[in-house]
């Protein structure tokens, strides 16, 4: 038994040449909505990095967190790491300074000092410096810093910062990180 012939007229071409038409388009739509996903999430991509600044002439020492990404970084948590523990800041009120002066006695005796939280949820404009501490104005105060965290640090003193975009990625830095680290 022979297969039934097509019969090929002007409608049959006309209506497979809609069909093609149309499944094509909705591979177009497809690809270009999956690109356009893409390109809204790298276009809210916090980029979050912790910066010191060491300045002898002006007697200041300072450490901040720094966004050079495009959309904001909401803190998620902050572990710090000396020796063999880990510490959630939460425990000494969301103060890095305080953490500090818990491993560091000496460091109470800073006088000039500015500081601030890290509380969960705050959140770090594009483009903008959130101040964590800063010692300034005061020779003593400033040698006493230096000091201690460069001991602090050779001792194996580090953190690691877990942090989010507005779409919930979550990215992670730490001591040791060349650049954030996605998470999830």
């Amino acid at each position: 038994m022979k297969p039934p012939k097509i019969k090929w007229n002007s409608d049959k071409i006309l209506s497979l040449s809609a069909m093609s038409i149309s499944f094509l388009t909705l591979i177009i739509f497809i690809y270009q909505t999956n690109l356009m996903s893409r390109q809204n999430a790298l276009s809210i991509l916090p980029y979050l990095q912790v910066a010191t600044s060491d300045n002898p002439a002006a007697k200041s020492y300072s450490l901040s967190l720094k966004n050079h990404g495009v959309g904001p970084a909401i803190i998620e948590s902050v572990t710090l790491v000396f020796g063999d523990k880990r510490y959630d800041l939460e425990d000494y009120e969301d103060e890095l300074f305080k953490f500090l002066a818990s491993i560091a006695p000496e460091l109470d005796s800073i006088q000039s000092l500015d500081t601030s939280t890290l509380d969960k949820g705050i959140a770090i404009p594009t483009n903008e410096t959130y101040l964590v501490f800063k010692v300034y104005n005061s020779q003593k105060d400033y040698q006493i810093i230096r000091k201690n965290l460069f001991r602090l640090e050779n001792e194996g003193l580090g953190f690691e910062i877990i942090y989010r975009s507005i779409q919930n990625e979550r990215w992670m830095i730490h001591n040791d990180s060349e650049g954030p680290i996605k998470l999830d």
